[in-house]
């Protein structure tokens, strides 16, 4: 009798300490479950930066560009509007007079912009997309008039922009010349758009 009732504690104990190593694993578990889910969190948080997409589109083909980029990326939306719209003879850059060509050739000229071109709330942007078609190999200045409205010190400008057959090469170029002392990321050319394509270009948005 004496030894069945030994074997029952021993069992007793056995089943006890089975229990707290289970219970102790399954704490383990936890702690590593709740420490991933923060550091997803907190890599989502470097990562998702937020952002906004400024635009200047005269004849409507980077405005369709820019809001896709934005739908993708989860971005707001800004147009940057000239007080006095560019009309098909502006444009023509065949026509030395025209107004596009006037400005083009004149590097200190600054269009007017619609309220000034000034963002409200600017502060809670870290990324600024700024999207502009390609003229004469560059930006248009008037995205130089957008640049000197507003105050991008802390935050990433990257480049985009839609073409005929230019590349954003110098437009990229130009524009860090001019603005060295703000930051900029990589630009891209967008006369195309995919979805996997565009992730991965703001991905690299640091």
């Amino acid at each position: 009798m004496k030894k069945f009732a030994f074997i029952m504690v021993l069992a007793a104990l056995v089943g006890c300490s089975n229990a707290q190593n289970k219970k102790t694993e399954q704490n383990d578990a936890l702690q590593q479950a709740q420490g991933s889910a923060t550091e997803t969190e907190q890599t989502q948080q470097e990562t998702n930066m937020k952002a906004l997409v400024t635009y200047f589109s005269a004849s409507g083909v980077t405005r369709n560009a820019a809001k896709q980029v934005a739908d993708i990326i989860g971005a707001d939306l800004f147009e940057i509007t000239p007080e006095q719209l560019y009309t098909d003879a502006d444009l023509d850059w065949r026509d030395k007079q025209s107004r596009s060509t006037i400005e083009m050739n004149d590097k200190n000229s600054r269009p007017a912009i619609k309220d000034g071109g000034k963002v409200e709330n600017l502060d809670q942007y870290e990324v600024v997309y700024v999207g502009f078609p390609i003229w004469w190999y560059t930006a248009p200045t008037i995205i130089n008039t957008f640049i000197e409205a507003n105050d991008f010190t802390g935050k990433t400008i990257v480049p985009f922009a839609t073409s005929g057959g230019s590349n954003i090469k110098k437009a990229c170029e130009d524009l860090q010349t001019a603005y060295p002392n703000y930051k900029f990321g990589e630009g891209k050319l967008l006369n195309s758009i995919n979805k996997a394509d565009i992730e991965r270009w703001a991905a690299t948005v640091k």
